[in-house]
């Protein structure tokens, strides 16, 4: 899947309920769990997480070497 330009995974884990999820953006690699019955619930909350990391990455300026 895709937002804004981020390609994210949202998949059912063998606990009925909880979802297991992973995007990357730059060089980092996010990803953990989110409990819901609802798959589109699961997918709104990574898409949330997505926009609070990119907001994040937004306002910190680049690391210089």
């Amino acid at each position: 899947m895709n937002h804004r330009g981020i390609e994210f995974t949202v998949a059912k884990t063998a606990i009925p309920g909880i979802w297991q999820w992973q995007f990357r953006i730059g060089g980092q690699v996010k990803s953990g769990k989110t409990e819901t019955k609802i798959d589109l619930l699961a997918i709104r909350r990574v898409q949330l997480r997505i926009d609070r990391e990119l907001k994040r990455s937004a306002r910190q300026p680049e690391a210089s070497g």
